[in-house]
């Protein structure tokens, strides 16, 4: 009696729920809409006969799918090629830097790092040079574009389906490129179906949040009548039972269960199986199936197993050197096992679990040793790499040597997890203790760059096992302290990567600089939460540190001029910013270089808020703030990018750009997600104390401000104190935003320390404690003088104002008005009208005050300043104004994304441009705008420009 195939034409039965979602999403795709739906259950409960099911009712679709093998999970974007494969007929159509980065990813072409690697394993000199740069591999972000243009560019005239098997075994660059994609298709006729183990069974956390429908065991009815299709012999009804109970509704062990035993013990009752998870029983099973048949039929099967693309002829050229006949497919077909087609297709991918794991493994690794030999070390090296690997009893340094490239070309690939385990493989292979060290410090850095943390620490753990050199004693505690900061911004980071450098200095002057900054960067996070050294401390171990190189890189120079800030104060400081902003707009000007790159890489993780703002200087803002966020979208940095757009969102709010800025929070959000980051919230914070939504405003503070305590970042508690100040003043409730204020000022935090000065300034000037103001004023003035700036001295006046007599005041806001009409900081001046109107209000000169109130009134209600909008309003109707509350205008209505190409396509932009701006298709762009027009009652793009902002 043989074994059933797995995944047989039996009817599903009692699966009314799932194939009614399935038949909802493909319907949904036929008019022309994306639809997405994601299948979760144990191992075989049946999700790939649903996926079978979608396949066969998906008429008149093109249908791609893939499914994933555990076995591959280390080969990068392997699932994701073999997805796209039918599709690559378009891939010409796509823009040029998507096609390099697709083409890069699958291997058509060459990426830098894959290119470096064919020159043979690279000196330590090389690896730091590139630790961590930006922009030399196209990254998952570039590739999920390109996969969305992809899918769009294949529907033509019919719809596209893609089905997704086993998605928890899917290569990690694979998954989440999916999962960014499924999140970003909208009106593309495109119907995706992902089925994947329970969470737990494999990191399927990028599809979280995405439409979900649990598939749950059958009822016991149906489980009956399954049941009784898979037996052939007399069944005893307590066996029956007993058989049902256990299986627990789950269709593979009903349909398997019964072959694991003769038709004697099925009629009597004998030999019942324990409670093993169903996976094991059915494992169990198929061994059973498989030890029946002939030597060669077996080795057939583990050959095939061993090697999961499926490719027939790479199979039947490893067989060949195993001397096994072509007449061994017939028994393993004659099973049900596996069908050998146009390709290799086992009934189940736990019939090859069962087959490879079931396996002695000496057996495994003659077959790998096989493959190995029969692949094409010119087209596929990785392949033949990683088959050999998997061959090797013992440390071999040829194996290692080929994984030491691979890894090169997986991260030519974007493929950081793949490189990080090929490293470490490689570490594992090499037999020369020395060598070995030097693979592990490799190995450990590709992981944490990958965010590998317990297996970075383990590589560690390695790596100090072996004989170990100053430098390399060096790289390791650098390594230990930058882990420790990844995991919490502030704690013992400062301190561990300030030791670090210090031990670097006399080793390596360019890697302790580095680490210098680095030092700086994790001290300014943990700020008033920090335990260990502040900016100060380290700020003076850089002065006294190695010297800068000549030429200086970007680095240094923005380590020199922080340095001098902290250490000689402000008003020296500003010089050594000015330049190194000066710098920075010159190389912007001049195109992006690999040291940009990797400049703006590690100021995304020293600065988290650039240093524009602390000059007060709006138009190196506006411009770094442009050119960060292009030179990161070419590169496709994703590191950098959600930094970039939130540094610009920051300056949108500033200018009073508030759909613009939520629109470019959304976007940094969802690369952040994309990429399992966390999202920066800085803005978001600044973003909702100017809307002044005070129950909205104050959650996102409470819930922002209990995640920093958690990680130790004491900056973005900073912020947040801020933030509420800010809400506070827009809202009119000075004693409370005083208490903020206060707060936030009793630790200087860089480049919004003067911001939550300009909010104490107000509070206490308003609720009667000038005695406060004093002091805070004499520190705003330091700072505003040294600059210079329109915005820092409208700003000055605007706040000495507050604090003056009559005679004074009226000139200083005036002042104040006509400094901050020059600059970008259009809430600024919004709020200067304000002050003095309501200046002008308490000294009973209305007609002037309603002019000021007025101007104020209208430009905060255009933007969404709720807060000071309402204060300008209820500062109006007491001038005698009649003033009617602020309504919602049309354009808020609108989603943040739908205001951002209401916007760009008012100012003219095509379809095609907005898409590629907003990483989305020209169609999704053009569904977007068909809501637009319908909710906003207009027919053109034209009519679009004349709306106000949102």
């Amino acid at each position: 009696m043989g074994v059933p195939a797995i995944d047989a034409q039996v009817p599903l039965r009692g699966r009314g729920r799932e194939l009614a979602a399935l038949e909802q999403a493909l319907a949904t795709a036929r008019a022309g809409s994306s639809a997405v739906l994601v299948l979760r259950g144990e191992a075989g409960i049946g999700k790939t006969a649903l996926l079978d099911h979608a396949a066969d009712r998906a008429v008149g679709f093109r249908t791609v799918s893939v499914a994933g093998v555990e076995a591959e999970m280390e080969l990068p974007f392997a699932g994701l090629q073999q997805l796209c494969a039918p599709l690559l007929d378009r891939l010409h159509q796509l823009p040029g830097p998507q096609r390099d980065a697709l083409s890069v990813a699958f291997g058509l072409q060459e990426g830098r790092a894959g290119r470096e690697g064919q020159e043979g394993q690279e000196g330590q000199e090389g690896r730091e040079g590139r630790e961590g740069r930006a922009g030399e591999a196209p990254t998952r972000f570039l590739v999920g574009l390109a996969v969305i243009g992809l899918l769009a560019g294949s529907v033509g005239d019919r719809p596209l389906a893609c089905l997704v098997d086993d998605a928890q075994w899917l290569d990690d660059g694979s998954l989440r490129v999916l999962a960014f994609v499924a999140r970003r298709l909208m009106a593309e006729p495109v119907a995706l179906v992902f089925a994947l183990r329970e969470p737990g069974e494999g990191d399927d956390r990028a599809l979280a949040g995405l439409p979900e429908l649990i598939v749950e065991g059958l009822g016991e009815p149906d489980a009956r009548a399954l049941l009784a299709s898979a037996v052939r012999a007399p069944l005893d009804p307590l066996v029956r039972d007993r058989i049902v109970a256990e299986a627990h509704g789950n269709p593979m062990a009903l349909l398997q269960a019964p072959h694991a035993f003769k038709p004697a013990e099925l009629a009597g009752g004998f030999a019942l199986p324990g409670r093993h998870p169903v996976a094991s029983g059915i494992e169990t099973a198929v061994h059973q199936r498989l030890q029946s048949l002939p030597r060669d039929s077996r080795r057939l099967l583990l050959t095939a197993a061993a090697e999961p693309t499926g490719d027939v002829d790479l199979l039947w050229r490893a067989a060949g050197l195993q001397a096994i006949p072509a007449g061994a497919a017939a028994p393993a077909e004659a099973a049900e096992l596996v069908e050998f087609g146009t390709r290799v297709r086992f009934h189940h991918p736990l019939v090859r679990s069962a087959v490879y794991r079931r396996t002695s493994a000496p057996d495994r690794r003659a077959v790998h040793r096989a493959l190995a030999e029969a692949t094409d070390p010119r087209r596929d090296p990785d392949r033949r790499a990683w088959h050999r690997a998997h061959a090797a009893a013992r440390p071999d340094e040829g194996v290692a040597v080929d994984l030491e490239r691979s890894a090169c070309r997986a991260q030519g690939r974007g493929g950081a997890a793949a490189a990080a385990s090929f490293l470490r493989r490689a570490a594992e292979l090499t037999p020369d203790p020395a060598h070995r060290v030097t693979r592990a410090l490799a190995a450990a850095q590709a992981e944490t760059d990958a965010g590998g943390t317990d297996q970075a620490l383990n590589l560690l753990a390695v790596a100090e096992a072996g004989p170990l050199d100053d430098l390399q004693h060096a790289r390791i505690e650098r390594l230990r302290a930058r882990l420790v900061f990844s995991r919490v911004r502030g704690s013992d980071a400062p301190r561990l990567l300030l030791d670090a450098a210090r031990r670097l200095a006399p080793l390596d002057a360019a890697l302790a600089r580095d680490t210098l900054l680095e030092a700086v960067g994790a001290a300014f996070f943990a700020g008033r939460l920090g335990e260990g050294p502040g900016p100060r401390e380290v700020a003076e171990a850089a002065r006294a540190g190695p010297a800068p190189p000549t030429p200086p890189r970007m680095v240094d120079i923005l380590l020199d001029s922080i340095t001098t800030l902290i250490i000689d104060g402000h008003a020296a400081g500003v010089d050594a910013l000015r330049h190194a902003l000066h710098t920075v707009r010159q190389e912007q000007e001049s195109g992006a270089t690999d040291a940009d790159r990797h400049w703006l890489w590690l100021a995304s993780r020293v600065t988290p808020e650039p240093l524009a703002p602390e000059l007060w200087d709006d138009d190196a803002w506006h411009e770094l703030a442009a050119g960060a966020v292009d030179i990161a979208r070419e590169a496709g940095a994703l590191a950098v990018l959600p930094m970039a757009l939130t540094y610009q969102a920051c300056f949108q709010v500033h200018a009073g750009e508030f759909g613009t800025a939520a629109a470019l929070i959304d976007e940094a959000t969802a690369i952040s997600e994309a990429v399992g980051g966390v999202p920066m919230m800085y803005t978001s914070l600044v973003l909702s104390a100017w809307r002044g939504r005070e129950s909205e405003a104050l959650d996102l503070i409470a819930t922002t401000s209990e995640e920093v305590r958690a990680r130790g970042e004491g900056r973005a508690l900073g912020l947040a104190e801020y933030a509420t100040a800010l809400l506070y003043n827009g809202l009119g409730r000075y004693d409370a935003a005083l208490a903020a204020a206060t707060s936030a000022c009793r630790y200087e935090d860089l480049g919004f320390f003067g911001w939550a000065l300009v909010e104490l300034i107000e509070a206490a000037a308003r609720s009667g404690h000038p005695e406060a103001a004093a002091p805070a004023m004499d520190k705003l003035t330091a700072r505003t003088r040294a600059c210079g700036t329109e915005w820092a001295l409208g700003t000055e006046a605007l706040s000495r104002a507050l604090l003056s007599d009559d005679r004074a005041a009226e000139a200083l806001y005036q002042e104040a008005v006509e400094h901050l009409g020059r600059c970008r900081i259009a809430v600024h001046l919004s709020r200067a009208r304000l002050l003095y109107g309501e200046w002008l209000r308490r000294r009973n000169r209305r007609q002037e005050s309603r002019t000021q109130l007025r101007l104020a009134y209208e430009a905060f209600s255009r933007i969404g300043a709720d807060g000071f909008a309402e204060r300008a309003r209820r500062e109006l109707s007491a001038t005698g104004e009649t003033v009617r509350k602020r309504t919602v205008g049309v354009t808020s209505e609108l989603t943040s994304q739908e205001a951002q190409i209401a916007g760009l396509a008012g100012a003219g932009h095509t379809n095609a441009e907005i898409a590629a701006q907003l990483f989305i298709s020209p169609r999704t762009v053009e569904w977007h705008l068909g809501n637009v027009f319908t909710k906003l009652g207009v027919g053109s793009r034209r009519q679009l420009r004349s709306l106000p902002s949102p």
